[in-house]
């Protein structure tokens, strides 16, 4: 019994307590979030060359696919494109030229030095001396040349004395032949032809193209150039000497005009990154694999690229958008609107799990819906869009269900957050959203009253009536509105209609059993007096039963007049007192024979005993799974009242320091809802119109006045959303009800002849089973007008 008691403790914490609201509304906008991107956590199969699909792969949106053959082949072409570099080093002659007077300049320093010493007449070096010396210096002026050159022509070199004439006549070959470029390559070079080359002078940014490179010498074109160019240069010299400065410029001649590999390749690469991928499109809805195929490398192609570009990254960051979206919608909405919506507080998280389930199973018919569109509309026999079908999806069943259990204050703004939510799975069409939100807010309209299936398929219809008018505007506006689409547009518009009318008619009492819910259908259903409980209550407590009737139909009246749900005000009526089942004869509505059991009762035993009924009456209410709304009327429609009687009682018996007046006091809470404050109004003033010794309008409207006034005053009332004017009607309503029961009735005339006998005693208006009530206090309107805390002229016109 204590872990009962506890479960149910938890459960109560939970269903009011603010705490969980961040969690509730985190988890609403996960959920969501995973729906719309159901991709986050379902990744596609993989499919390799070769293998069959299982399924049809559609493009979910416009996909640009590299056809990476063609780019290869263009990039190939920029490369071909690319004129090979070629360096021209125009200062490799004066490179040459400094080692050649460098090389000479050695031995014939000897000669020189030696001249210099017989001139001024200081005996000669013997020549044998000098001779050794330039021997020695043969391996260096063979490094400083870069040639090595044999004991014949270093000889003849010895000879001239390494004349300057020598070098002088090397260089200007050199020279010559190195003007008009010599590569080192020419029949790679000449494979260029009719492209041209580009010739850069090494050492600075300066290039030129060359179209026509014939003139250019090949390294032994070059080397037979020396003799033909040196013939006309050397025909004054002796034929051993000329041989040896043709030999000697032949092996120091070197290429000028060198590929340049690193450059040219360098230039390719760039003119290669410079080609942009050559793409096409594959529109949206268009198939790229159908099952039962074979996967082939252009499949393989087009799967590569809706990965790529559906890829894990950038749908992550749309989710986190999606989530962020969904979190600011749902908490502006709560903070802006709901949070001040006395249908939502009372059981605040409840409710708000109630809101995101709606949300969750409405995003799962959406998206199923979608799918299911996706995949039936090409294989329908006739040409349907699947923008057409998309207008049959029942998005406004949400709303409608929810205006049932919550009403159209909370259920309008959430027609507009699933309007809002169902752009996002249309790819933000403005179009979808205006048509589903529209929907949506009037078909919550329409099913306001709503109280039977019948009338749930009747606004279904209106509802498909305003779904063609929807379309066609949607249509115009995104200028598609042909015949035939026009045509299909309406009877899938209005079929939407119908199936959120069918829809909400049938998931109403699955949400009435999850959630505890009681719409006015199923609280007319309790309404029967026919109802076992009722029944029970009838034969074990006439009294209990004939009050509660009697505030049943007072509240009902009320609840009319102030805008409450009278439906729900006149079950609560009923079923208030249901506790006194449990030991009705404590009830003096239930005692016979006038017969009053507390007279021998402790007045402390007594108010526990009343009290008492509040508990059995929610205990017996959960038992019978009557609802949340009508086991808080159970509860709280005492409120924290005093019982007066016995707590008077207790004082005079007991010393009045020796009393606690908490012990005397209902527990409450107290009145939190309209209906439920009715139910308290109502029940005080049936009873004490009981006790009203000729009950005229006047008194019956004095007595009403003064107990309103008493539990205003007591500030019963300061909870729950009424206001001076619903007092004011209320009043006027219960002294309509109350007249209407205590009326003066004719008295019937009775014959003078006729004798009454003492088997029949006499009553007033001939009714013999009618005894008077034990007169209470005149009620003067004076003293109640008199207290500061009264509503004065309460009730009257």
């Amino acid at each position: 019994m204590a872990n009962k008691r506890t479960d149910i403790s938890l459960k109560s914490r939970f269903i009011t307590d603010t705490a969980p609201l961040i969690g509730i509304l985190a988890v609403i906008t996960v959920i969501a979030t995973f729906i719309l991107y159901p991709k986050l956590i379902i990744s596609k199969p993989s499919y390799e060359i070769g293998e069959v699909a299982d399924r049809d792969i559609k493009a979910p949106r416009d996909l640009l696919i590299e056809d990476k053959e063609a780019t290869r082949k263009k990039q190939e072409q920029a490369a071909d494109a690319v004129l090979t570099v070629y360096d021209n080093d125009k200062s490799l002659a004066d490179s040459l030229a400094e080692k050649i007077r460098q090389a000479f300049s050695l031995p014939r320093a000897v000669y020189e030095a030696n001249a210099q010493v017989a001139e001024r007449s200081e005996p000669p070096v013997q020549m044998d001396a000098v001779e050794n010396r330039i021997l020695e210096l043969k391996p260096e002026f063979e490094d400083k040349l870069g040639i090595a050159v044999n004991k014949g022509a270093y000889q003849i070199l010895q000879r001239e004395h390494f004349s300057s004439e020598i070098p002088a006549r090397i260089i200007q070959i050199l020279a010559k032949i190195l003007d008009n470029g010599i590569v080192g390559n020419k029949e790679l070079l000449l494979r260029e032809a009719g492209k041209g080359i580009i010739l850069k002078t090494v050492g600075s940014q300066i290039e030129r193209k060359i179209q026509d490179f014939r003139h250019f010498y090949g390294l032994d074109q070059a080397k037979s150039m020396v003799r033909t160019t040196g013939e006309t240069l050397l025909k004054d010299l002796d034929y051993s000497l000329s041989n040896l400065i043709v030999d000697f410029t032949q092996r120091l001649i070197r290429p000028n005009i060198t590929l340049n590999r690193s450059e040219t390749q360098r230039r390719q690469e760039k003119a290669q990154a410079s080609i942009k991928p050559t793409l096409y499109k594959i529109k949206k809805g268009e198939m790229i694999l159908r099952e039962g195929e074979r996967v082939t490398p252009t499949h393989m192609l087009k799967l590569e690229a809706l990965k790529n570009q559906s890829g894990k990254n950038e749908l992550l960051k749309k989710g986190m958008g999606t989530a962020l979206i969904i979190l600011a919608l749902l908490t502006i909405t709560y903070f802006i609107h709901l949070k001040y919506q006395s249908e939502l507080l009372l059981y605040q998280n409840k409710n708000l799990c109630f809101i995101g389930f709606v949300v969750i199973l409405i995003l799962l018919i959406l998206q199923l819906s979608v799918s299911l569109t996706q995949v039936l509309a090409p294989q329908a026999p006739f040409a349907i869009s699947e923008e057409s079908i998309y207008y049959s999806i029942p998005i406004a069943a949400g709303a409608m269900t929810l205006c049932q259990f919550l009403g159209y204050s909370i259920a309008f703004p959430f027609a507009i957050v699933m309007g809002l939510l169902t752009a996002m799975a249309f790819e933000n069409s403005y179009g979808f959203c205006l048509y589903f939100l529209l929907n949506g807010v009037v078909g919550a309209y329409w099913c306001r009253s709503c109280k039977e299936s019948k009338g749930f398929i009747q606004a279904g219809a209106k509802l498909g009536a305003l779904n063609m008018v929807l379309a066609t505007v949607v249509s115009i506006y995104m200028a598609d509105f042909s015949g035939i689409k026009l045509f299909w547009d309406w009877t899938f518009a209005f079929a939407g209609g119908v199936i959120a009318g069918i829809i909400t008619a049938g998931v109403i009492p699955l949400i009435e059993m999850a959630f505890g819910y009681r719409t006015n259908s199923t609280l007319l259903e309790l309404a029967n007096l026919d109802k076992p409980l009722l029944r029970r209550l009838m034969l074990e407590a006439p009294g209990t039963y004939h009050h509660s009737v009697i505030v049943g139909s007072m509240v009902e009246a009320a609840a009319s007049e102030i805008g409450a749900n009278p439906v729900l005000a006149k079950v609560c009526g009923y079923y208030h007192d249901i506790g006194k089942l449990k030991n009705p004869l404590y009830f003096i509505e239930n005692q016979k024979d006038g017969k009053n059991i507390h007279n021998k009762l402790a007045p402390s035993m007594s108010c526990l005993i009343l009290i008492s009924h509040i508990k059995n009456g929610v205990e017996l209410a959960r038992q019978k799974k009557l609802g949340n709304e009508i086991i808080d009327a159970i509860r709280q429609h005492h409120g924290t009242t005093l019982i007066t009687y016995f707590y008077e009682k207790a004082k005079r018996q007991k010393k009045e320091a020796c009393i606690n007046i908490d012990n005397f006091r209902y527990p409450g809470p107290k009145p939190q809802t309209r209906e439920t404050a009715l139910v308290m109004l109502a029940d005080v003033v049936e009873a004490a119109s009981r006790s009203l010794e000729h009950p005229t309008p006047s008194r019956i409207q004095g007595l009403v006045q003064q107990l309103i006034n008493k539990l205003f005053s007591d500030n019963q009332l300061d909870e729950c959303p009424l206001t001076l004017a619903d007092l004011h009607k209320i009043a006027k309503s219960f002294n309509k009800i109350l007249n209407g029961i205590y009326h003066h009735r004719v008295e019937y005339p009775e014959p003078k002849s006729e004798k009454l006998t003492p088997e029949q005693p006499r009553g007033k208006n001939g009714d013999s089973d009618r005894q008077p009530p034990e007169p209470i206090p005149t009620i003067n309107g004076s003293n109640t007008e008199s207290s500061p805390s009264s509503l004065k002229r309460l009730g009257q016109s």
